[in-house]
């Protein structure tokens, strides 16, 4: 494991050697420089973790360097020492963004125990720095698949909003990936350090719901033993996001349109008014026009969630993508359970694009990973999906997106896979496999062509 990199500005030599060896004799390495420009001179050429350094020196002084070094090297942490400490100067420090401030004579248990806690905060920056490339990684709109039209003008829907502080209402079936395009959102505006609250409307009653967006206060109401800060409040800064926005009751609704309007509201059992700085993104699978038109839900909250509609379109609609998120979800899940699938068979694909997903994106992540898990060999293939899929049943909903298949088509899957299957059954013996099928081998080799199993059983 590689050492902690330490780097000592002192004009002091003395000063200097002594923390080397003693750093180094603590397990670090240390390094040291006498002035200004030589410490820069080797944060340039070395990664550093930590930097102890004198305020005085010939060509500047400390508190110039922690300047310098806290708007190039963020990620290093910055030590002060001095030998004429004043709280004035201390407290510059701190505000400058230095760890610590300490005064000379440096005392070894004193130096030993900052340097450790100093380092380990440095270890906490480098480990966000870390996340939050995951999260811009995981939530970025080019981890988010699709090709087609319709999600092409999602993505420029996305760009274009999610600067703004602008409410935003994500329209769509379950499972067309609400909740993602939420967090992408958020991720891609000015708030994106500040916290994600995500809060389905729908998995919780009224007053359930009133308490967990508002928070309440204690003996508000039974079992409320004790004060508790509402989702609204957690939020305050960055986003909230509220899914199922269509279940909420009269009364609720009537609560968000003035916390929409106004970003005010008052915790349950409480006359204190609080205000909050929110960005608002709400999701729903219904038709909130109809709801208007059927006295569900509130005519004026509509108006107000509705500033910026994004419609996510069903997976049935996007038949383009369905190869490029079965390859996307055959790498993510074939990474995890530690599987060399490399793809998938045309056979299967087509049945995927034949099928209707009334769980759109969700349903198809599931059924690709119950594929890999299954799966015996480095192709997903027909025996490896489940049988509503296989089944292609009557009665699932039809769409003019769906396209037509002929009868020789729609006979050339299950062929196939028979053909595979007795090919295995038979260690991919053709002449055994002809015989125990009872068809001519010419024909057997012909099929195994065209169906491009020779390539498999080679």
């Amino acid at each position: 494991m590689a050492k902690e990199r330490v780097l000592i500005v002192d004009d002091d030599a003395i000063i200097v050697d002594s923390l080397k060896e003693f750093l180094s004799l603590e397990g670090y390495e240390a390094d040291g420089a006498d002035d200004f420009d030589s410490a820069l001179s080797a944060l340039e050429k070395r990664p550093y973790q930590l930097i102890i350094s004198d305020v005085n020196m010939p060509d500047g002084d400390g508190f110039e360097l922690l300047r310098v070094v806290k708007q190039r090297y963020p990620e290093v942490v910055v030590i002060i020492i001095t030998g004429y400490g004043t709280i004035e100067s201390a407290v510059e420090a701190i505000k400058l963004g230095a760890y610590d401030y300490l005064t000379k004579p440096i005392i070894d248990d004193e130096i030993r125990l900052v340097v450790k806690r100093a380092l380990q905060q440095q270890s906490l920056i480098r480990e966000n720095q870390n996340l939050r490339q995951q999260l811009d990684l995981r939530f970025g709109l080019d981890n988010i698949i699709g090709h087609d039209y319709k999600m092409l003008r999602v993505f420029d829907l996305v760009e274009a909003v999610a600067p703004s502080n602008s409410t935003v209402l994500l329209t769509g079936e379950s499972g067309t990936g609400k909740s993602l395009i939420a967090r992408v959102i958020h991720h891609r505006s000015s708030r994106a350090d500040k916290p994600f609250v995500e809060v389905s409307c729908g998995a919780l009653p009224e007053t359930l719901l009133e308490s967990e967006l508002f928070g309440h206060t204690k003996g508000s109401f039974t079992g409320a033993v004790a004060d508790k800060k509402g989702r609204f409040l957690a939020a305050d800064g960055g986003t909230i996001f509220l899914d199922e926005i269509s279940s909420a009751s009269p009364g609720m609704q009537v609560k968000l349109l003035r916390v929409l309007q106004e970003r005010q509201f008052e915790a349950v059992g409480s006359n204190q008014t609080l205000t909050v700085d929110v960005r608002v993104v709400l999701a729903t699978n219904r038709e909130l026009k109809a709801e208007v038109a059927a006295d569900r839900f509130r005519e004026d909250l509509y108006y107000r969630i509705n500033v910026v509609a994004i419609e996510l379109p069903p997976l049935r609609e996007r038949l383009g993508d369905i190869a490029l998120l079965a390859e996307h979800f055959i790498r993510k899940y074939g990474t995890q359970g530690g599987k060399q699938i490399t793809a998938i068979s045309d056979w299967c694909l087509k049945a995927l694009q034949r099928y209707g997903w009334p769980g759109n994106v969700r349903e198809l992540e599931n059924v690709v990973e119950r594929a890999v898990v299954l799966s015996k060999g480095p192709t997903i293939e027909m025996e490896d999906l489940p049988p509503s899929i296989l089944e292609q049943d009557e009665s699932a909903p039809q769409t003019t997106a769906r396209p037509l298949t002929s009868l020789k088509e729609a006979l050339e899957v299950p062929e196939r896979a028979v053909i595979r299957q007795a090919l295995i059954a038979c260690n991919w013996n053709r002449q055994l496999t002809a015989d125990v099928m009872k068809i001519n081998r010419t024909t057997l080799y012909k099929k195994i062509r065209y169906y491009g199993l020779d390539k498999e059983g080679a």
